[in-house]
């Protein structure tokens, strides 16, 4: 489908970014769908937007020419557009119209792989086609059921529509709890595994599949695309020093993401939540790596509180000028917990592994634990760990002397509690 993208530049709107910038984003937003043959975009500025048309009549006039001439059969709005908005427009140009919000959504729907990736993109899709039901179809309210001049007046068109969107997202959320029980299943299972938790977090197109590819072996994809990976993804990594990680892979984080998506997507990023590091990698070659760092970061604080451990990845530097290159890695040596890399030619990884080796070997302290013979699976967990120093038996279990990490302790709670 031919398609055009408007960013609307509202004159006194507060944004972190500059328009053009978050028109060359909207513009890959939508390469990112397959169907899509995105003609042009451009960037519209307004005074105010108009309530009911968001543009005013002589730029929507001038539009519609323009998507006549080029027959362009879907216009993208970068940004929120209200029911009664879209509605207008969509009649003023006769074609099809989605904002930024409806345009992710199609998105998720088109990379979902996992059946609760799947799941969750139908029921973020139904919560925002609700909104659009009860704001803006308006004109479906018309009796359906008995002549209305006997008894009562029978169902609207909207409640029907309403009522049966409500019972799909009562049925969805029914097979997320099934989906969310297992997933617990799988993460109670993992703490038992004696390997830290590793998650790669940053905003979409950053680099994290390229980076976890070459980590890994692993064929996650990874494209110069924005949200080319949507299904979380993890697998064992051999840090220099010979420890071991799960390594994580997430979907990748954007500025204003659909409050539907950010309620659907929470319990997918609970495994950033719970890691012992988080690798926050940055796309330093973009124009904007400020401004989407600080998107990135309020996120994270969202999902994992202030006092998370996280670790800053510099990555693309390849693609910067000897200069800013010079600057960045300068800044980033005499910085804590900031370290600059390539994932695709793989500079700066050995050395940004053996910093993440550092990290994740803490400070340890000498402990005396005692365990009963019924505790046999957290005695071994213990030995796998390797963190026992020295071990005696009595009558009632075991004496163990065990030389270990906050982490690692606190992991061994939790197998204990579930063995």
């Amino acid at each position: 489908m031919r398609a055009a993208v408007l960013h609307p530049d509202i004159q006194g709107a507060r944004s972190a970014r500059a328009p053009e910038a978050a028109l060359a984003e909207a513009e890959a937003l939508a390469r990112a769908l397959p169907d899509l043959d995105v003609l042009w975009s451009n960037v519209v500025r307004l005074p105010r937007a108009q309530p009911g048309m968001l543009f005013g009549t002589g730029k929507i006039d001038e539009l519609k020419a323009r998507f006549k001439a080029d027959e362009v059969g879907l216009v993208l709005v970068d940004g929120p557009v209200t029911p009664v908005q879209q509605r207008n427009l969509e009649r003023a140009w006769g074609l099809k119209l989605l904002d930024r919000t409806g345009l992710i959504l199609e998105i998720f729907a088109d990379r979902a792989q996992t059946r609760e990736g799947v799941l969750q993109v139908e029921l973020a899709a139904l919560s925002y086609q609700k909104t659009r039901l009860v704001r803006a179809w308006t004109h479906l309210e018309r009796q359906r059921g008995g002549l209305g001049f006997v008894g009562g007046p029978g169902e609207t068109q909207i409640e029907a529509d309403r009522r049966a969107i409500n019972e799909a997202i009562g049925r969805i959320k029914r097979q997320l709890r099934k989906v969310v029980k297992t997933r617990g299943l799988h993460r109670a299972a993992r703490a038992k595994v004696p390997y830290p938790v590793v998650a790669l977090v940053g905003y979409t197109n950053a680099g994290k599949s390229t980076l976890f590819n070459r980590l890994t072996g692993a064929q996650v994809m990874a494209k110069d695309m924005l949200f080319a990976t949507l299904d979380p993804t993890m697998r064992a990594v051999g840090l220099p020093g010979g420890m071991e990680v799960s390594l994580s892979d997430t979907v990748g984080f954007i500025s204003d993401l659909p409050t539907e998506l950010v309620a659907a997507f929470r319990a997918t990023l609970e495994e950033v939540a719970a890691a012992d590091l988080i690798l926050h990698v940055r796309d330093m070659a973009h124009p904007e790596t400020e401004a989407q760092a600080e998107d990135v970061r309020g996120i994270l604080a969202d999902l994992a509180g202030d006092d998370a451990p996280v670790v800053e990845l510099w990555n693309k530097m390849d693609l910067l000028d000897a200069e800013r290159r010079q600057a960045l890695e300068t800044t980033a040596s005499r910085t804590d917990d900031v370290y600059t890399l390539s994932a695709l030619s793989g500079d700066g990884i050995d050395a940004t592994m053996t910093a993440v080796a550092a990290h994740l070997d803490e400070a340890r302290t000498m402990e005396d634990v005692r365990l009963s013979f019924a505790e046999g699976r957290a005695r071994a967990w213990l030995h796998d760990v390797g963190v026992v120093e020295s071990e005696a038996q009595d009558e009632k279990g075991w004496h163990m002397s065990v030389h270990w990490t906050a982490r690692q302790k606190a992991r061994f709670a939790d197998v204990r509690y579930l063995t």
